[in-house]
């Protein structure tokens, strides 16, 4: 296998860091420690080029905060400089990254995206009886940091950059050697890059044509109900010998009864959201609009959020519901 070289010399390239920065700043350009940051541009920018060519990068700079949507989550919110510097790893890593990912994983692909999976998904479902939805238990927390390592090193050359990768990856643990942090950047190529592993074992040696996978929620299909099961418990061996991850319990049906995926239940030629997604919208609106009320927000604030709160309902088939809760708020 052919990888890339001189990439440490890429990434510290200036105009690649003012790229990186463009990118971390976006939607967020007023706060704070994006300010101090751009207040000292250039100083700040020749502070990361050292750190890079040097590969003795300070990371692990973390804000924690807990959010509740749709589950509970530890989020980490990396120092502003971080943030940079991940924006410049991946600005010239992804397309490496890219190479080995197969054409049906869908997350933090350029192209694809969760809307561009469930309509893969419904063309399985209309080709197929059966499918098997799996997703790991605790994902992120469960990530080995030495298997990671090991994978980043088979795709990646440069000692400097490995040992970047390293410093990334160890500046987080939930437990000894485990754990990515939700938040990040590179955690989010980090852990889709973990699982590709599985999608080739799916796809070269489980010979499975029907599949799908968002991140760790994975769906495979097949016509032969103990066949699909088999190949199911085949790679849950897999899964847990080679990357060391434990899958929830499997969920086997028939595709007429529809397959629950990304907060949408899909089914063969119809998609609608799930109750989950339905209690979590009501709950959304209703904020947005008390928000809207106390002047909290003004009208712009309150359609920059309500527009994607809609988006996200309209890929279903959902007009009765968006006009029932908004005959509840606005009395019409």
């Amino acid at each position: 296998m052919k990888r890339e070289t001189n990439l440490i010399e890429k990434i510290a390239d200036p105009d690649n860091l003012r790229l990186a920065y463009w990118k971390a700043q976006r939607g967020k350009s007023c706060k704070q420690d994006v300010l101090l940051f751009q207040k000292q541009l250039d100083a700040n920018l020749l502070s990361l080029i050292t750190q890079i060519q040097q590969a003795s990068v300070i990371v692990g700079n973390y804000t924690y905060f807990t959010v509740f949507d749709p589950k509970q989550r530890l989020i980490c919110a990396a120092a502003f400089p971080e943030r940079v510097l991940h924006h410049a790893i991946m600005n010239i890593c992804t397309a490496n990254f890219e190479k080995y990912q197969l054409f049906d994983s869908y997350a933090s692909r350029l192209g694809k995206g969760s809307y561009a999976a469930l309509q893969r998904a419904m063309y399985y479902q209309r080709k197929y009886k059966w499918f098997l939805k799996l997703d790991v238990r605790k994902y992120f927390d469960s990530i080995d940091h030495q298997i990671l390592i090991e994978l980043l090193s088979s795709r990646f050359k440069e000692t400097k950059l490995n040992n970047i990768f390293y410093d990334i990856i160890d500046s987080y643990h939930v437990e000894t050697n485990k754990g990515l942090p939700i938040g990040n950047l590179t955690s989010q190529y980090f852990a889709n890059h973990y699982l590709a592993v599985s999608d080739h074992y799916i796809k070269e040696q489980l010979k499975i044509e029907g599949f799908v996978r968002y991140m760790d929620d994975m769906v495979l299909w097949d016509n032969d109900k103990d066949a699909l099961n088999n190949k199911g418990k085949q790679l849950q061996s897999f899964i847990k010998t080679f990357l060391k991850l434990e899958l929830k319990p499997f969920c086997l049906n028939t595709t007429q009864l529809g397959l629950p995926f990304l907060g949408y239940t899909i089914y063969r030629n119809m998609l609608r959201l799930n109750r989950r997604s339905k209690k979590r919208f009501i709950i959304k609106l209703n904020k947005y609009e008390e928000n809207l009320k106390i002047n909290y927000w003004n009208q712009t604030e309150f359609q920059k959020h309500v527009l994607p709160l809609l988006a996200f309902t309209k890929h279903a088939d959902s007009f009765c519901f968006r006009k029932k809760c908004m005959e509840k708020i606005y009395g019409q």
